[in-house]
């Protein structure tokens, strides 16, 4: 099933993001990771792609597994900067051949080799979504920074090449995690604004540790909420408090989002489906599963 037609329902919708494995002799984990998740009957499931070889040659394995063995539809995210066009027209034709319909496109981090671009690599997002929609008739989302992408002078710059990747044949977008749901309000505001109108899938990310919410904030620049902050600081050192309490956050991020109209909300789970589980768990009269 396309995503875009799962979108479009009113029914309330959770979805999970994994990774893929960085060894193939833990393909065996992660594929476990993946029936237990399956399990909680989310919309779909997204999985992560490696660019520059990396974990990217079991995106599709990964993604072949959601959708042709556990029934969820499948989400496969393909990163373009640091790959050639050859080797990324291969990956779009495995996924064709796995029946995998969605796909995420992403530019990916700029590498700092002083040669980048050359000509067989892309350089921006857009590019990607053109060749994906050559290739086939594939449902393709895009992300979306509602507190503005770090490398753009300004929000309203980030907008503009958001309306060239929508305009390119983006169908939906999903969001960066954010902690504070005042941001994704108004963001939706200004994207209407642009005329940017194709459905925006919140993301939102259980923090359940201290060093993972400091590395987060370094490298994403997010806000976090003076009461997130609290949390933060008051059970740093402990950690089956601060997993309590993460989740709780989450689970009020969510609660909020859906109270105001937002029925599709799209989970950061780093693969723990005892995390998903019990976010799952917190909103089971809410979330009406399959």
């Amino acid at each position: 099933m396309k995503i875009s037609d799962i979108l479009q329902k009113e029914k309330i919708g959770l979805s999970c993001e994994l990774f893929p494995p960085k060894t193939g002799s833990q393909l065996g984990n992660v594929k476990e990771v993946v029936k237990e998740m399956a399990q909680l009957k989310p919309s779909y499931m997204s999985i992560t792609y490696g660019a520059s070889g990396g974990t990217s040659e079991y995106t599709v394995n990964i993604a072949d597994e959601i959708q042709n063995t556990n029934h969820i539809p499948a989400l496969a995210h393909l990163t373009c900067v640091s790959s050639t066009r050859e080797k990324v027209h291969d990956v779009i034709r495995q996924l064709k051949e796995s029946k995998i319909d969605n796909i995420l496109a992403l530019r990916g981090d700029i590498p700092s080799e002083t040669d980048f671009p050359l000509p067989e690599q892309y350089r921006y997002a857009s590019e990607l979504i053109y060749d994906i929609k050559s290739m086939g008739d594939f449902c393709i989302g895009g992300a979306c920074y509602p507190e503005g992408h770090p490398e753009s002078g300004s929000i309203r710059e980030d907008l503009v090449y958001l309306k060239e990747k929508v305009d390119a044949g983006c169908d939906f977008l999903t969001t960066q995690m954010f902690f504070d749901n005042n941001i994704y309000y108004n963001f939706m505001y200004k994207l209407l604004q642009k005329n940017i109108t194709v459905p925006v899938v919140a993301g939102i990310m259980p923090v359940t540790n201290a060093v993972q919410i400091k590395r987060i904030i370094a490298l994403s620049g997010n806000m976090l909420p003076a009461r997130f902050q609290a949390i933060v600081e008051r059970f740093a050192d402990e950690p089956a408090a601060m997993r309590q309490a993460g989740i709780a956050c989450a689970t009020e991020q969510i609660i909020d989002l859906i109270a105001n109209g937002v029925n599709h909300v799209h989970i950061y789970t780093m693969n723990r489906p005892d995390v998903a589980g019990e976010i799952f768990g917190n909103l089971s009269e809410i979330f009406i599963r399959k």
